[in-house]
C-alpha cells in the first residue's frame, strides 16, 4: 500500500485508474483503525478494483474543541493495520486540506436537524465539507460507511443527490467487541473498567426489544441508563429509519429504529438498533 499525503497526489492517482479503466473504492476514516474499519476495507476490497482509504481527523465537525484535541490520532499503527487491503492511503495534513478556513454552508433538510444534528451545531455541516471533498477528488464508485453513524450516512447520502456525486453510498453493519460494545475509535480513551461498563448500551437497547410500545421502550433505555455509575444519557430516540423523525408507536412506520448517545465519563459513544 502507498501513502499518499497531497491533493495533487492523489487525483493523480486517481486519473491513472480511472483511465485503465478500474473501479474504484473509497473508504472514509479519521483513523485510529479497529475491526470496524477493516470490515468496510475488506468489502471494498472485494467489490472494487482499487481501494482508497482517507486517513483524516476533520477538524471543521468537531463542535466541542477539547474533543478534537483529545482524538487519538495513530497514523503508522493505521498505515500497518490497512496492510495490503488497500491499494492508497490518503493523509493528509490539516493545512494541505483546508488551506484556508472552509465557508460551505449546507442544509441536509431534516435529517441532519434531530439527535447528533441537534446535539452538536454544526457537525453534519462539518462532514458535509470533508466527504464532498473526498468523494470529488477519489470519483470513487462505491463509498463505504458504518451504519453505528446511521444518522451520518443519511446526510451524506442528502449530499449526494445535492451535489450530482456519482458516487454509490454503502451503508455496512456495525462490527461489536466481543461484550457487545460497538467499534469506535473513541473506545481507546476508556478505561478498561469503563470499557466493560460500556457494554451495558448494547445490552439494554437489546433488553428494550421486550417492552410493547414506543413509550415503554423510551421509559426502559432511559431508565436503565440512569442506573449505572459514570453513564450520562445525552439522547434516546426511537424514530423512523428513512426520515430520522420521531415515532410516537411502532404502526408510525415500515422501519423503526433507536439511536443512543451516552457519554460514559468524558467519553460520549453512539449506539443503534433496528426494532422493525
Amino acid at each position: 500500500m502507498f501513502v499518499i499525503n497531497t491533493i495533487a497526489e492523489l487525483t493523480k492517482t486517481v486519473d491513472k485508474v480511472k483511465a485503465q479503466g478500474k473501479t474504484v473504492g473509497l473508504v472514509p476514516t479519521m483513523g485510529a483503525l479497529h475491526e470496524g474499519h477493516l470490515s468496510l476495507i475488506k468489502r471494498a476490497r472485494k467489490e472494487n478494483d482499487v481501494v482508497f482509504v482517507s486517513i483524516f481527523v476533520n477538524p471543521v465537525q468537531f463542535n466541542n474543541q477539547d474533543d478534537l484535541r483529545k482524538y487519538p490520532r495513530t497514523l503508522d499503527r493505521d498505515v500497518e493495520f490497512i496492510g495490503d487491503y488497500a491499494d492508497y492511503a490518503f493523509a493528509p495534513s490539516v493545512e494541505e486540506i483546508f488551506p484556508v478556513q472552509p465557508s460551505e454552508k449546507y442544509d441536509f433538510g431534516p435529517v441532519e436537524k434531530v439527535m447528533e444534528g441537534a446535539a452538536r451545531p454544526g457537525h453534519f455541516n462539518g462532514v458535509g465539507i470533508i466527504v464532498r471533498r473526498l468523494l470529488e477528488w477519489t470519483r470513487p464508485d462505491k463509498a463505504y460507511f458504518g451504519e453505528k453513524d446511521y444518522q451520518q450516512i443519511a446526510v451524506i447520502r442528502e449530499l449526494v443527490l445535492q451535489c450530482n456525486i456519482q458516487s454509490e453510498i454503502v451503508p455496512c453493519p456495525i462490527v461489536r467487541e466481543p461484550n457487545g460494545l460497538a467499534m469506535s475509535s473513541r473506545n481507546r480513551r476508556l478505561t478498561p473498567e469503563q470499557f466493560e461498563k460500556a457494554a451495558n448500551i448494547h445490552r439494554i437497547l437489546e433488553e428494550s426489544r421486550k417492552c410493547v410500545d414506543v413509550p415503554q421502550m423510551k421509559a426502559f433505555v432511559e431508565a436503565e441508563i440512569a442506573k449505572i455509575p459514570e453513564f450520562q444519557l445525552d439522547y434516546f430516540e426511537i424514530a423512523d429509519d428513512k426520515t430520522l423523525q420521531t415515532v410516537h408507536a411502532l404502526a408510525d412506520a415500515d422501519g423503526v429504529m433507536g439511536f443512543v448517545t451516552v457519554y460514559v465519563g468524558e467519553v460520549r459513544l453512539i449506539d443503534n438498533i433496528r426494532y422493525k
